[in-house]
Parts: structure tokens; sequence; C-alpha cells
């Protein structure tokens, strides 16, 4: 029976898949791929807002019957799919919508968000562009002038999802004041100090700490990139390991100087330096 239901809300292409896999090696958690549970929450409350039904009856009544159906919903879903303990639910959207989830959960929730060195980021989207030169990419237009160089590429991924929503939703998260009520743990420091972040981890869960096995990760959580496409690589390497930043090589000294001089604000918050 679950007993809680945590979430994980993380940048793209910052370690989020190689945490779900560690946190699923505790026998007592249900670590998710990416969840689709948001967008059925979501969908329920665009029908409560606007179907005349709900607004035909008293509406602190029907606040209260939606709040018990979405929190027990979202329990009997995943009681449906596990008899352990904690579920941590991946979606890059609980973060943005924390104020709905807290309605939701009718307690605090606790949110977990991978960051990592946003020039990494990029250069990890341009890593996986160039694998595929055999397939014909929606990034690159030679007709129109699309995606035509690797400074065109990174201010597209910077204007679209999953990359730039991502961004421009975690910097609200700071604007609107959830920034200290969300864990965040640096790809960087997982990779360098992960004993230590992940009893991090559980002291913000407020569960027992389990020890890991750092050097052999298996790979629990499944999904069909297929789906996703050349960007939605969700293979995680299967021990954990500090990785060598590829920014300069792939996006060059003068992109990487761009992507820092425009998010300088996240920079300065997680301690990146120039």
């Amino acid at each position: 029976m679950v007993e809680k239901i945590f979430s994980q809300s993380s940048l793209p292409r910052a370690g989020s898949s190689v945490l779900q896999n560690l946190l699923g090696q505790n026998p007592d958690i249900y670590s998710t791929p990416t969840s689709g549970t948001l967008e059925l929450l979501y969908g329920a409350r665009a029908n409560y807002t606007t179907g005349p039904e709900f607004k035909a009856q008293d509406a602190e009544l029907m606040k209260t019957a939606f709040q018990a159906f979405c929190k027990e919903g979202l329990f009997g879903y995943y009681n449906a799919i596990t008899d352990k303990k904690y579920v941590v639910d991946k979606s890059r959207g609980w973060g943005i919508h924390r104020d709905f989830l807290q309605f939701v959960l009718g307690e605090e929730p606790k949110i977990i968000c991978m960051v990592r060195d946003l020039r990494d980021v990029f250069a990890s989207m341009e890593n996986n562009f160039r694998k595929h030169p055999d397939k014909q990419s929606d990034v690159l237009d030679w007709s129109t002038g699309k995606g035509t160089t690797v400074p065109k590429r990174v201010d597209l991924w910077a204007q679209s999802p999953p990359v730039g929503l991502a961004i421009e939703r975690l910097s609200e998260i700071f604007r609107m004041g959830y920034g200290n009520k969300i864990l965040f743990v640096k790809f960087e420091d997982l990779c360098l100090y992960p004993d230590k972040e992940m009893e991090r981890i559980y002291k913000y869960l407020e569960i027992p700490i389990y020890f890991h096995d750092f050097n052999n990760i298996q790979q629990i959580t499944k999904e069909d990139d297929e789906v996703y496409g050349a960007f939605g690589d969700h293979v995680i390497r299967t021990k954990l390991e500090p990785v060598k930043s590829r920014a300069i090589e792939l996006l060059g000294k003068d992109v990487c100087d761009m992507v820092y001089g425009n998010y300088k604000w996240f920079f300065d918050i997680f301690g990146y330096s120039k």
C-alpha cells in the first residue's frame, strides 16, 4: 500500500533518469519513468473548472470533492501498479504546478529537481542531434536556414520544449518564491559525492536512508525512446561517475559564453562558474 507520493521535476539532460533508477534500488520505493499522472489530473481540472454540472452545485462542496477525487485517483493509480510504500513520480511539470500538487495531496509536496550546468545541457542536446545523420531532423532546414549552425540550434532549444520550457519554468519557480521549498540536486554533485547527495535526498523526503550501489545501477525504468524522438534518450550508465564536460568541444567557447550571459541568474543561483 502506497503511503507517500513524492515528485521529481528536473531539467532535461540533467540526470533525472539516473536518479530514478538509483532510487529504485530501494525496495520501499517505486520510481517511475516519465509519468503522465499530471496530465490526467490536469485534464480532470479542466473539466471540473468548465463543467456546468460542477458550476451548478455548491462551490466549496465541489472543491472538497474534487480534491478527494484527485488524491484518491493518484493513490489508486499507484496502488494498482505497486505495493511499495513510496512512489517518486517523475514529471517536468510538477515544479511549476507545485500549488496544484499541494492542493491534490492536501499537504506540502516534496519535489526533487535535478539541475546541471546549462552549457552541458545544450551540449548534450547537440551531441544527440549529431548522433543521427541518417535521419532528417525538424531542428534543421537548409531551405529556410533554420538550425544550420550551432548557435542557431542552441537558440531553438532555448525557445522550445523540452529545454527552453524547463528553464522558463525554473525561473518562474524562483520568481514565485518556491525555490526554497524544492530540493535542488546538481548532477555534477551527485556524480562526485553520491553518498552525501543521496543522504540529502532522504533527509528531505523524511524516509529511512538506504545505502545504494553506485557501481551497479540497473535500468529499472523503461521508456520507448522512439516516442520522444532523437532527444529522448533515457538509457542510463550502469556506474555513477563524474562526466567530463564537452560544452567547449561541442558548442564552442563563443556559444558557451552566450549561454552564460543569457542565463546568468541560473549560474548565480546554482554556483556554476564562468
